[in-house]
């Protein structure tokens, strides 16, 4: 089972310490040599401060972001996790993933989802009220225009007669999950994506409320996820199940215990889950650099 990291850029204090390009290399860096497969960026271009004041963060420009960290790294998996689909015209997506994709060598991971702030959407002027189906319609437009071939589009409010992104990415195709806890997500997965990226998020607590997501508590509750995603996969005559990269797998873990984490990555692993990913504390970016080679030296060489 292979684990990626959150990267930490979302923080702007104290002010320069996540901040640059030389806080991006030495993170970059130390998570790559700790054994991280991949390292993931989030996205909020336009969060309000409500939200921010409730719990919310901050997010850099997700590709700018791992355009820095592809160029400071060689084997990293660059992860969004996730970015909101609805937030941008598909096609300008799908230009930054190929651009990304082909300089990196092959080495992007696109997570998408539906998004949840309706401020966020207001300021983007993006109908909130539609944000499920264009991210299906997003999805499938992603789809036809990264494979290098001339394709044409007819979505909404806008339609590609004969256009070519070139070059296309390396990879054929970019692997594409979708995130997030409902059954409309995990419908989703099963019907336009390769995988699944469930993020465990105890009911009630600051990150359900923030993301307004359904509540993920524990290995029952993945287990439930599965099996919904099994039934829907079979119900629709998909033969092949998505891949499973879980989110937060640390959050239920026994604080302070490595061995604790390793077993749930084991028990995840015995669910179906392909991958997964952690979060690291770290006030200073040498502390979270320390914090990410420990992880290395307790956890990810255990497994």
């Amino acid at each position: 089972m292979k684990l990626s990291v959150q990267l930490p850029f979302d923080r702007i204090t104290p002010v320069d310490e996540f901040t640059t390009m030389q806080a991006v290399t030495e993170v970059g860096q130390a998570v790559e040599k700790a054994g991280f497969s991949g390292a993931a960026v989030t996205d909020h271009p336009c969060p309000t401060g409500r939200w921010l004041d409730a719990g919310g963060h901050h997010a850099q420009g997700p590709f700018v972001l791992l355009g820095l960290l592809a160029a400071v790294t060689s084997k990293l998996r660059l992860h969004t996790g996730i970015l909101v689909l609805p937030y941008r015209n598909p096609f300008i997506v799908a230009r930054d993933v190929a651009t990304l994709d082909r300089f990196s060598g092959g080495r992007v991971t696109l997570s998408v989802g539906a998004g949840y702030l309706k401020g966020e959407y207001r300021a983007l002027g993006v109908d909130f009220e539609q944000r499920n189906e264009l991210t299906d319609e997003y999805m499938q437009a992603l789809r036809v225009s990264l494979t290098g071939e001339e394709f044409s589009f007819d979505g909404t409010g806008y339609k590609v007669f004969g256009s070519r992104i070139l070059p296309p990415p390396v990879q054929q195709p970019v692997p594409l999950f979708v995130g997030g806890n409902s059954k409309r997500a995990i419908r989703r997965v099963a019907e336009l994506a390769d995988g699944w990226n469930p993020f465990f998020a105890p009911s009630g607590g600051a990150l359900a409320n923030t993301s307004r997501t359904a509540g993920m508590e524990n290995a029952a509750d993945l287990q439930v996820g599965i099996d919904y995603l099994k039934q829907h996969c079979e119900k629709i005559g998909r033969a092949e199940m998505p891949a499973i990269d879980v989110s937060g797998i640390d959050a239920f873990a026994e604080r302070g215990s490595p061995q604790a984490l390793v077993d749930l990555i084991g028990e995840f692993s015995k669910l179906g889950a392909t991958a997964g990913s952690v979060h690291m504390t770290g006030n200073t970016r040498a502390e979270y650099c320390e914090n990410v080679q420990r992880f290395g030296d307790e956890v990810i060489s255990k497994l």
